[in-house]
């Protein structure tokens, strides 16, 4: 088992003087657990379907609702529409969230599913500016902000949803197979528009052809809400939160945004670090990268497609594997190694995409799509674990928007902007070096959650089996710390106080006659680890 489970379950046992019980390990059915995760990747994948499909038609909206502009301001201009929707993004998250801690997580994301389906199908019968002159343009930026807004439920709420589904063992794993739907979305989107430009030609995509991807999202969008309505709560939300959560709870519930920033902003800034890791990374690739080959490396739309389009495919290859290795070496030591990579590949990654001919630029698109993959795979397990089952929703919806719309939509549009501002065509590199090293600070303060159970939820497991295992491993731990714990009161820190003298006074759990209680109200790092001592999982005991 390792460390960072032995000491949370080391904590809960002392918290509850007493051991856990068959009914407090909930066994997660098989049948629910793949219903779940599949319906909640399904919504990702159209969410993302449409970002691709909108990124490889950027020129061609450009044309289409901006006519009158030079192409670069075509293109800011298609971009500038693109990020609004990450403007609405926090105010979908601030309404769907505190919702979904409420009525339910299954509710809220059988409505966002409807919302992304019609704004979605709305830009595909929107006229052009030829035709309706200026509204073209403002119903267009309408049918964005439509999408942003149920999109900052959408997210939020399917990794809560998933990982609050998933046997705490597999939860990288499983969680992974949320932004698996999102990457196959976006290469199904840009593979059907490479498909239609060869079909089609530029002249007919113009005409009509651009249409009819967006179209497809109302036919997508009926059966992602099927799936979804056929869903049962997730179990953690079902449960009745235990007694140190509970006040918390209540307290949550009823003053939603302004608690959740007062008693959480800690966890907030690591949530809004990781996303703007990820996002950052995720919307150059997927976002810029394809406009960035046609305008400024002034390459053939289909060359540029095709290879971002490489990338994808190599990122649905890889996710789940690396959700599986977080499962097993952590969150921490994942995210650690790609922010550090990518400070340093940044740069050869964009020299190869600039350099001629067919094989480089693959290999600087696969480096990037590498990192990628490493940051996406585990963040669906990862942001939910910061944050108790009573504000995970809210929580999620307020951390993950305001930083995706702060720093992910609009790293298109910010990078154009640079590019076009000092003509250095390596300050995308130099931006993702910028989100890299914000990684690094961040990832330093992420607390380890492989394997962990959801704080407020019971452990969960996958099998009667390995609830079995678990209880008797439980049980085993609870008679050590049992054994350390009744040397003091549970609930304030025995280990003496800086002002004693070294040596004064030995560690209580090492058989002090009268430890001196410090005043903390919390065990302080010390007795944990005494705790972890006597739990056989550090070779020395320090006093």
């Amino acid at each position: 088992m390792p460390r960072q489970v032995r000491e949370e379950l080391t904590l809960r046992l002392r918290r509850r003087k007493g051991v856990l019980r068959r009914e407090d390990v909930h066994v997660v059915e098989p049948p629910l657990l793949k219903r779940a995760v599949g319906a909640s990747a399904l919504g990702n994948c159209m969410e993302w379907f449409d970002f691709g499909v909108y990124s490889y038609l950027a020129a061609v909206i450009g044309k289409v609702f901006f006519p009158g502009a030079s192409p670069g301001a075509q293109v800011i201009s298609s971009f500038a529409t693109f990020a609004a929707a990450f403007v609405v993004r926090p105010l979908g998250g601030l309404v769907f969230g505190p919702l979904g801690d409420r009525i339910g997580r299954q509710k809220v994301l059988a409505t966002t599913m409807i919302m992304m389906a019609l704004g979605t199908f709305a830009i595909g019968v929107i006229p052009g500016y030829g035709t309706i002159g200026i509204a073209a343009p403002l119903l267009l930026l309408l049918a964005r902000m439509v999408q942003g807004f149920s999109t900052g439920g959408e997210y939020g709420g399917a990794t809560t949803f998933v990982a609050e589904y998933s046997p705490d063992r597999r939860r990288g794993f499983l969680s992974s197979w949320l932004d698996f739907g999102t990457f196959v979305g976006y290469a199904l989107g840009s593979a059907l528009v490479t498909v239609l430009h060869v079909l089609l030609g530029d002249e007919q995509m113009l005409a009509w052809g651009w249409r009819v991807p967006f179209l497809i999202a109302g036919p997508l969008g009926v059966i992602g809400l099927y799936m979804r309505l056929k869903l049962e709560e997730s179990p953690a939300f079902q449960q009745q939160l235990d007694e140190h959560e509970k006040s918390l709870a209540q307290k949550s519930a009823g003053s939603e945004f302004k608690t959740i920033v007062r008693g959480h902003w800690p966890e907030l800034l690591i949530c809004m670090g990781i996303v703007l890791l990820y996002n950052v990374t995720n919307y150059m690739v997927t976002g810029y990268l394809p406009t960035y080959q046609t305008e400024t490396l002034h390459r053939s739309a289909d060359f540029a497609d095709l290879l971002v389009l490489l990338g994808m495919v190599w990122i649905v290859l890889l996710i789940t594997f690396i959700g599986r290795l977080s499962d097993r070496v952590g969150r921490r030591r994942v995210y650690g190694v790609a922010a550090a990579a990518m400070t340093v590949l940044s740069v050869p990654a964009f020299e190869l995409i600039k350099t001629p001919g067919f094989w480089a630029p693959v290999a600087g698109v696969l480096i990037l799509s590498t990192l990628l993959a490493c940051f996406a795979a585990p963040s669906a397990a990862t942001l939910p674990a910061l944050f108790p089952t009573a504000v995970r929703y809210a929580a999620m919806g307020i951390g993950f928007n305001i930083s995706v719309a702060a720093f992910g939509g609009t790293t298109p549009l910010a990078t154009a902007a640079l590019v076009e501002a000092t003509g250095n065509d390596l300050m995308p590199a130099f931006y993702l070096m910028a989100a890299g090293l914000i990684g690094l600070v961040t990832v330093k303060f992420l607390p380890e959650s492989a394997q962990v159970p959801l704080r407020g939820s019971r452990p969960m497991v996958g099998s009667a089996e390995e609830r079995r295992e678990f209880l008797t491993t439980v049980e085993a731990l609870y008679r050590a710390s049992d054994k350390a714990g009744r040397t003091g009161e549970p609930d304030r820190c025995a280990m003496p106080s800086r002002s004693a003298s070294p040596g004064a006074v030995k560690c209580p759990l090492a058989g002090a006659e009268s430890p001196i209680p410090c005043g903390r109200k919390q065990y302080c790092i010390r007795l944990q680890d005494c705790l972890r001592w006597q739990a056989g999982t550090t070779k020395t005991h320090e006093t």
